[in-house]
């Protein structure tokens, strides 16, 4: 549960956050061209570790409350906050999600990508893929000064819905900036009540999880961590880092060669 005042970036603290962003931004990019068959999702942590360097920062997620990896990397059913091991193997046509954070100079980039090792998805996954990132943008641009987080919300439950998957719904966006958890929590789905009105200055994380079947997980006994589709069921992850303007949404993570 995030909890506490929404912060509004500007001036030299904004600045940061756009470094932080543009630094993860690179990172996972690179990462997603090196995904292979073959690979362990440990040697794809290394890779982070390496790339993350490059960027002059720190891996946001090393640490936190204990997390052992360098970025999240997380195959098939598994939803989020799957950790590297030497004896888990990419095989061609797996589901990769990849979750990066980088810290930069005290602020935080936080985005996160799924794609299809071996070659272009097919069928159920290639649906699963188009629909989770088409849902992501479809947050994002209900994500303007003067609406609210339930917009965003509901613009991501309504696309997910219309294919008939899954909304994860014990798992959300954030704010992101200064820490890589702060207020407001920005969920992926409706909810009852009041929520937050978006004003220029915020910067949120909006991560869609979108499963094929049932929107419950559950959560790995032995490492703590991996969060599983209780069903067995593919999911997938996309998240960018936003700011909130008096005009349209702006992408922080947006890669640079896209």
């Amino acid at each position: 549960m995030v909890s506490g005042k929404i912060r509004l970036y500007e001036g030299a603290e904004l600045e940061g956050v756009r470094a932080a962003a543009a630094a993860s931004a690179e990172v996972l990019a690179r990462l997603c061209d090196a995904v292979e068959p073959g690979m362990s999702t440990l040697d794809m942590d290394h890779l982070a570790e390496a790339f993350i360097h490059d960027t002059g920062g720190k891996s946001a997620f090393l640490g936190y409350h204990g997390y052992p990896g360098q970025i999240c990397i997380s195959l098939n059913n598994e939803v989020v906050h799957g950790i590297g091991r030497a004896d888990r193997i990419i095989q061609k046509g797996d589901v990769v999600s990849l979750d990066v954070g980088v810290t930069v100079g005290g602020y935080v980039g936080d985005n996160a990508r799924t794609v299809c090792a071996g070659g272009q998805p097919e069928g159920q996954v290639a649906e699963l893929l188009t629909v989770t990132r088409d849902a992501l943008m479809a947050g994002i641009d209900a994500a303007r000064e003067g609406n609210t987080i339930n917009d965003i919300g509901g613009a991501v439950e309504d696309l997910a819905k219309k294919h008939g998957f899954g909304v994860v719904r014990d798992m959300v966006g954030h704010g992101c900036g200064k820490v890589m958890h702060e207020p407001p929590e920005v969920p992926n789905y409706r909810i009852h009540g009041h929520s937050p009105t978006l004003k220029a200055g915020m910067i949120i994380a909006i991560e869609p999880m979108i499963n094929v079947g049932t929107w419950r997980i559950v959560f790995d006994r032995e490492d703590g961590w991996t969060v599983r589709t209780a069903d067995g069921s593919l999911s997938a992850h996309f998240e960018h880092q936003i700011l909130i303007t008096k005009n349209n949404p702006e992408i922080l993570t947006w890669p640079k060669s896209a």
